[in-house]
């Protein structure tokens, strides 16, 4: 009887031996049962014996014939278990054979296990070497990606400083690019919007491919696939955040202060984040944007951060600063800091000109004074409050007007070590005369230590030759293009998309006629164009920050964006104009 596979021999075996043990003792207990009964027998045959009345002939008869019996059962019982122990003992002998084959079985098996073991055992041993030798190489390989990562971030910046060197001597347009995320609201339905642009459409259709190139991808039934790139001198995706886009913007107010006119301006349809990138959050109430998280400022709060950071570091009353803040709204200039007869801001109309010297000017145009950029922002709050909004299906809180907001640094300069023309010597000479009315009240009221003092231009001498030096600082939040099929809007608001579309195709048709080098650029078509002419003419390092949403039924108007961003990055203006900043002798 062979084991059933599964179980272990062994116990199979010994389960075998405990049941004929177990046969042998009920034998045994049989050969005690019957002894006990042949005692029994010989109580009967004294009982017999004892009888009375009995002839010892019949006991003996009885006796005899009970010994018979006796010997007779006793011969049947010992036959049996004759029987049984030598059916036991070849049992035995079987179990003994088949253990012995089952050992030989099981050493046989346990030397092929062991082999597969140790043939497992070297497979492992080599594929750790192996392992090992992958791992080396991985290293290796990962220190020469690291080696040709670092080689490649150096270039690049190479790159970019040769590409800016080249910018500044050409006095193109900077252009960056910034895609904002998909918001709740580009899902929401009620957007009068054609059924076919709604259609089963996949919703993202623009990606930063890399920080200087923009894809857009799309593929929609009845349309010609898109797959087109742009290029920028720096693209943003939607994951990155205020501080990695101003990061890249802080270097042009270190060239205001150097003596450069700066512009940064933000252009884009209506809800692709251009006021959230230029002021930050705003809060629903009043539409002013919130300083309280740092992380959300947009370029306009850090940008007055860094630049009364950098103006600290210049002598205490050699400048001050100013502050105007203007809208253009169907093509009218109103001013958003000018106050009434109790101080309380309200906006009025202005008008801008041109000079003699052919810059643009807005006579009667509020300049407050501000000393820090907590004073700053809180007049540029003020104006953003009175900005013109109006409701659409693109955005809710859609800006209806552009937003001109103007740091001016004055710096009065002092000394022999700058070249001056008889125009200059005039102007010397006037300002010798008026420099105290025309250096702030409030900031000559705060000089209270003999140095301040002696800094002051209050306290020149009237022999000293002066000169005053204005570098503006202009940022431009313009309002967002738009498609009326798209905002639904009618009355009113149709008019003022309808200005602000030609207000920002006027800007267009300005670019291209610098880029054409056209002998007359009509600035003049449209307030927006007059009031930045300087900016756009080549008086100042000019950035334009474009902002498109990613998703697909703002196709047109992304593609629209990122056509004038190329057009503007192609313009030409020549090198720029540094305003007199003197190097001031060993003397002094």
């Amino acid at each position: 009887m062979r084991p059933r596979r599964g179980l272990d021999p062994g116990s199979v075996w010994a389960q075998r031996l405990r049941q004929l043990e177990q046969r042998l003792r009920a034998k045994e207990e049989r050969i005690v049962v019957l002894e006990t009964e042949n005692a029994a027998l010989h109580l009967k045959l004294a009982e017999y014996q004892g009888l009375a009345g009995r002839s010892t002939s019949e006991v003996l008869q009885l006796y005899s014939a009970h010994g018979q019996q006796q010997k007779l059962q006793r011969t049947s019982v010992v036959t049996q278990l004759h029987g049984t122990v030598k059916r036991l003992k070849q049992d035995l002998k079987r179990l003994r054979s088949f253990v012995l084959e089952l050992s030989k079985d099981f050493q046989r098996q346990s030397k092929t296990y062991l082999y597969q073991i140790l043939t497992a055992v070297q497979g492992i041993q080599l594929e750790n070497e192996a392992m090992q030798m992958f791992q080396i190489k991985a290293f290796d390989l990962e220190q020469s990606l690291q080696e040709v990562t670092e080689r490649y971030e150096k270039e690049k910046q190479k790159r970019r400083a040769l590409h800016n060197s080249l910018v500044e001597l050409r006095g193109n347009i900077r252009v960056h690019c910034r895609i904002r995320p998909l918001l709740p609201f580009d899902a929401a339905s009620g957007h009068s919007i054609s059924e076919d642009r709604q259609r089963n459409f996949p919703e993202k259709v623009a990606y930063a491919a890399d920080d200087e190139t923009v894809l857009i991808k799309c593929s929609r039934p009845g349309h010609a696939s898109i797959n087109r790139t742009f290029q920028f001198e720096r693209v943003y995706n939607a994951l990155e955040s205020q501080d990695i886009v101003f990061a890249d913007v802080a270097p042009l107010l270190t060239s205001l202060l150097d003596g450069y006119n700066v512009c940064i301006m933000a252009y884009g349809q209506t809800g692709s984040g251009k006021t959230y990138t230029m002021l930050g959050p705003q809060l629903e109430e009043n539409f002013a944007f919130s300083i309280e998280d740092e992380s959300e400022l947009g370029i306009i709060p850090r940008a007055t951060q860094e630049v009364f950071r950098l103006l600290s570091e210049k002598p205490p009353g050699s400048y001050w600063v100013e502050v105007s803040v203007v809208e253009v709204y169907n093509n009218e200039i109103f001013d958003l800091l000018a106050k009434d007869n109790y101080g309380k801001v309200f906006g009025v109309k202005r008008e801008v000109v041109t000079t003699r010297e052919g810059k643009s000017d807005v006579p009667l145009l509020m300049h407050e004074t501000v000393e820090n950029a907590a004073e700053f922002l809180h007049l540029v709050n003020k104006g953003v409050q009175l900005r013109v909004r109006h409701p659409t299906l693109v955005h809710a809180h859609s800006s209806r007007s552009h937003l001109v907001v103007t740091l001016t640094i004055n710096t009065i300069i002092s000394g022999d070590n700058f070249g001056t023309s008889w125009e200059d010597e005039q102007t010397s000479q006037r300002l010798n005369k008026e420099v105290s009315c025309t250096f702030p009240q409030k900031m000559r009221e705060n000089k209270s230590t003999s140095s301040s003092r002696a800094s002051s231009p209050t306290q020149l001498e009237a022999t000293e030759k002066l000169k005053k030096v204005k570098t503006r600082l202009q940022l431009v939040d313009l309002a967002g293009s738009e498609c009326v099929g798209m905002s639904g809007v009618t009355g009113a608001a149709l008019r003022e998309t309808s200005y602000i579309n030609r207000s920002l195709s006027a800007l267009a048709d300005v670019l291209g006629a610098i880029a054409e080098q056209r002998s007359h650029v009509p600035y003049r078509n449209s307030k927006l164009t007059h009031l930045l002419q300087d900016s756009l003419g080549g008086d100042a390092k000019l950035l334009v920050m474009l902002c498109i949403s990613p998703d697909q039924k703002y196709l047109t108007e992304s593609m629209q964006t990122l056509g004038f961003g190329t057009r503007a990055r192609q313009v030409q203006r020549g090198q720029l104009k540094k305003k007199n900043f003197p190097v001031p002798s060993k003397a002094k």
